[in-house]
């Protein structure tokens, strides 16, 4: 699988995990079309995983964050809308953009832009438009019954 292929898998899917068990699609699996036992790092194809779960990071179509049970997730942009007037259910912490960055000297650094600061004016003009039923539809089942979902 490209990064593009990746890219259009994620748009269809809405909401994505990069590599964890979950209740929605895992990307690592994706890419290699077969599950993936342990970490996906000993996987013999693992430098394409890699590549692709970098560029999709690096597209301005996907938001990454740790939306589902505080794991990477990867969220097309079509759903951002829907995330956005969901976002009260979801601890602030899991709805923040996510940049992982390794520096010149190799270290590994997780940048985050918190929640609403990352979101486009025309994203919250959509979200507006849309009720919580909408949104939580759009998002998929999982977002209905999640228990990460903050007590109202």
């Amino acid at each position: 699988m490209t990064a593009d292929e990746a890219i259009s898998f994620i748009q269809e899917h809405g909401v994505v995990l990069a590599a964890a068990k979950g209740p929605v699609p895992r990307l690592t699996e994706a890419i290699v079309n077969e599950p993936i036992k342990g970490s996906w790092w000993a996987h013999p194809r693992s430098h394409q995983i890699f590549a692709v779960l970098e560029a999709v990071a690096d597209s301005e179509d996907v938001l990454v964050c740790r939306l589902v049970n505080g794991k990477v997730t990867f969220i097309h942009r079509r759903l951002w809308p829907a995330l956005v007037r969901a976002a009260k259910r979801f601890p602030s912490a899991q709805i923040a953009q996510v940049h992982e960055e390794h520096t010149a000297s190799g270290r590994h650094v997780t940048r985050q832009v918190p929640f609403p600061k990352w979101v486009p004016p025309e994203v919250l003009q959509h979200a507006k438009k849309m009720n919580e039923k909408e949104a939580l539809d759009a998002l998929g089942p999982w977002a209905s019954s999640s228990r990460q979902r903050r007590e109202m």
